[in-house]
């Protein structure tokens, strides 16, 4: 990977694979990929080096604005000119709730949370959402052009998504959700948009059994290519772009003084699930923020063993925990850390992979692994840990926090209990506990719903059965198709 100083704002960012097999493309072909055609990930050829100066530039900058500069500088002006970018991050943060839309909650003893879930769903994925749906639709009416977009969910990526497009005239969006394994705000969150373009089914199965026939559909390259699919989860390169300002802004907001030398570091922790906001954590690192990563996860810890002993390899059985999001065998953005920790070293990257893709288990080599716990470290948290926290969090600040966030706060305590001299540390917060009121229950402690949420209850539902019995991936291809016969309709009728 090659490093180039700021300012540089004419150059074209390009991406390559991790696996190094795939030609180069720029932020839209990456944006509308997914998947690199080589089954990798796209990652930034060149990163930006970040001066003193222009941190400091930088510090003094809201969330939106700290966006706008690192997509600025990952998309380029050929691309999205700088009044237009500026308007889509505009657009895309219209509706959230607070103000700054991203909000700092500096409570009792040290313990800094960072509030990422102010959006219309109350969860983190609406802020890189909602910038990732405004991108697509810019290129899309550019080109005159119509996606779908297919998306399995555990919970919060569909109801984020369908949010973020809901209404869009250049693109369907198509989401399974698995009936009875997501939270009852989760599902209505999907099934009360009636919007024409949003098509949910409900799958009597969970969210890996469902998986199967949204793999089968996008295997059939001749089939993708067609109807212009689309998936838009984690592995979405602008999804991971968003989320590096989330670690800029823990850190200006939690640094104690940028007038010092060498600058102070922050502790930023982040409870992780795919490990999307782990690798943006790592490639803000790599740019010259100086952040020390940790990361935490529930009992499902393939990257707690990975970054201890380089351990990569998939467990029994995923567990269920009371940090659901989390719940997780393959955190497939691990690739993009191992690339960017390795200089780039496709070759090892692709072998890497392609041997845990064969095998389910691989041993990190030495080095890579040394330079892993170099720049992350790691901890992994029992569901009692998780209600032990919501309930001192609740009992010392009367601040309630969801199993997720408590995930990540469990890390300050555990610190904090030891006497660990430690720099400012900030918690990543990803969802509101508002919508894991279960959770809350199991904490002893008393939900709060807000209004919106308790709406749900009393709206019109639309989601159509995927039974046991059905050919789910028939069902999937012949809703595709009728999509894309609608859409070639209006094109016609509209030239008409």
């Amino acid at each position: 990977m090659l490093w180039y100083p700021l300012p540089k704002a004419s150059r074209i960012m390009w991406y390559v694979s991790t696996r190094g097999m795939a030609p180069r493309v720029d932020f839209e072909g990456a944006l509308f990929s997914g998947y690199a055609p080589d089954g990798g990930l796209f990652m930034p050829e060149e990163l930006p080096q970040l001066s003193r100066e222009t941190l400091h530039q930088w510090s003094t900058l809201s969330y939106p604005s700290l966006v706008k500069e690192l997509c600025a500088l990952f998309i380029g002006p050929e691309l999205i000119p700088r009044e237009d970018l500026n308007d889509l991050i505009h657009r895309a943060f219209s509706r959230f709730r607070h103000k700054e839309v991203v909000h700092l909650s500096r409570l009792r003893n040290g313990l800094n949370v960072l509030e990422l879930w102010h959006g219309v769903t109350y969860a983190f994925k609406d802020l890189s959402l909602c910038c990732t749906a405004q991108f697509l639709q810019y290129f899309l009416e550019k080109r005159e052009k119509h996606v779908t977009v297919v998306v399995g969910t555990s919970g919060d990526t569909g109801s984020a998504a369908i949010e973020s497009v809901q209404g869009a005239k250049n693109v369907d969006i198509i989401v399974l959700l698995p009936k009875g394994h997501c939270t009852k705000i989760q599902e209505l969150q999907m099934t009360t948009v009636l919007k024409d373009n949003v098509h949910v089914f409900g799958v009597e199965g969970n969210s890996d059994e469902l998986d199967e026939p949204i793999k089968a559909v996008f295997t059939d390259v001749a089939f993708v290519k067609k109807h212009n699919l689309m998936s838009l989860n984690s592995v979405n390169w602008s999804r991971v772009l968003i989320q590096m300002a989330h670690h800029f802004f823990a850190y200006f907001r939690c640094v104690p003084s940028l007038d010092v030398h060498p600058l102070p570091t922050v502790e930023v922790v982040v409870p992780t699930g795919a490990a999307g906001n782990l690798a943006a954590g790592c490639i803000a690192q790599k740019m010259g923020l100086p952040i020390r990563l940790v990361v935490t996860v529930n009992c499902n810890d393939i990257i707690h063993r990975t970054v201890q002993r380089g351990d990569f390899s998939l467990s029994e059985t995923v567990k269920p925990t009371l940090a659901s999001a989390m719940d997780i065998q393959v955190p497939y953005n691990m690739e993009r850390i191992f690339w960017l920790l390795s200089d780039s070293d496709s070759q090892g990257t692709r072998a890497l992979m392609e041997q845990f893709e064969r095998t389910q288990s691989v041993s990190l080599p030495k080095e890579l692994q040394s330079k892993l716990s170099l720049a992350v470290m790691s901890e992994s948290m029992s569901d009692e840990a998780i209600t032990q926290t919501m309930g001192r969090c609740w009992e010392e600040n009367q601040y309630l926090l969801c199993p997720h966030s408590a995930v990540a706060v469990s890390y300050h305590y555990q610190q904090m209990d030891r006497q660990q001299p430690s720099p400012p540390r900030c918690c990543l917060a990803p969802a509101s506990a508002a919508k894991f009121p279960e959770a809350v229950l199991a904490a002893g402690l008393t939900p709060e719903t807000p209004l919106e949420i308790l709406a749900l209850e009393k709206k019109e539902t639309r989601c159509t059965p995927m039974r046991k019995s059905d050919d789910w991936t028939l069902i999937l291809r012949n809703t595709i198709e009728e999509i894309g016969r609608q859409w070639t309709g209006h094109v016609l009728s509209a030239s008409n």
